[in-house]
């Protein structure tokens, strides 16, 4: 029996379904407004009324859950599509290109790894200035591209040798052409994992702004902003307005891990069979 057939991942996607479906369409269960401040009931438990209870300011957790994940998970698809585009057409370049600008393209994007991420993110966004939805998207995007651009050419490289792609060369194709019909449908297979994982990293980024006071402002609801809010909860006791935040981005980063693996495993699984 296939090996990859038997290790699906089918519990953390269902999970993950069932969350992005939450926060897609959380309009049509969730009726309070997750931005109002009752201030008679600040960091009351969970309850009837409040089910995840609420907290310092009185807003309620359950309905910040819902609208936060969206906005979170807005910002780890757009960057994963930010980034990817990029790494397809510096990939496709580099693999492309003569010698010399392959080298010039790759010792560049190893300058680009050597930084940490992280670093690269807080002082890109400190330039940018005040933080948004779009900024941070935008931030992490240009900062995961290098590892998946490396992956990209050497599949480019392989791919130019191909039949199908010297025909549509020899009958004129320009490079935009080659890229879109041939390269992208036999590239997605073999970065689809890496975008996967991208999506997990900008959502753990925007989350770390958030909590070192550099993220999204107060008026924004995210997991990373519920997050940095809750830090002297504990110790008041209020375990519901740090745990359940953490808890539905520590369940959402183990589905998407748990779905990026199974990705690379199944493209190396398909490459040694070949």
């Amino acid at each position: 029996m296939d090996k990859t057939k038997e290790k699906r991942p089918l519990f953390p996607a269902a999970v993950l379904i069932i969350i992005l479906a939450g926060c897609m369409f959380c309009d049509v269960f969730v009726t309070s407004d997750p931005a109002y401040m009752d201030l008679y009931n600040v960091s009351s438990p969970p309850g009837r009324e409040n089910f995840f209870g609420t907290d310092t300011m009185g807003r309620d957790i359950f309905s910040m859950i819902w609208y936060g994940g969206r906005v979170s998970l807005i910002i780890g698809f757009l960057s994963a599509a930010i980034s990817a585009v990029i790494a397809v057409i510096a990939g496709s370049v580099s693999g492309l290109c003569p010698q010399w600008l392959d080298n010039a393209i790759m010792r560049f994007t190893d300058i680009f790894l050597s930084v940490p991420s992280l670093l690269l993110i807080i002082f890109i966004q400190a330039a940018l200035g005040p933080a948004g939805v779009i900024s941070i998207s935008f931030v992490t995007g240009i900062t995961s591209w290098p590892a998946m651009a490396k992956v990209v050419r050497t599949e480019v490289k392989q791919l130019n040798r191909s039949e199908f792609v010297i025909a549509s060369r020899c009958m004129g194709g320009s490079f935009f052409h080659i890229l879109t019909v041939h390269m992208i449908p036999n590239l997605l297979p073999s970065i689809m994992f890496m975008i996967v994982m991208n999506i997990r990293n900008a959502i753990v980024a925007e989350s770390t702004l958030s909590f070192m006071g550099t993220g999204l402002p107060l008026d924004i609801i995210s997991w990373g902003s519920m997050l940095s809010l809750a830090g002297n909860s504990l110790f008041s006791g209020c375990w519901w307005i740090v745990l359940i935040p953490g808890a539905f981005l520590t369940i959402t980063l183990m589905c998407v891990t748990s779905i990026a693996g199974y990705m690379k495993d199944s493209l190396s699984h398909r490459h040694s069979n070949i």
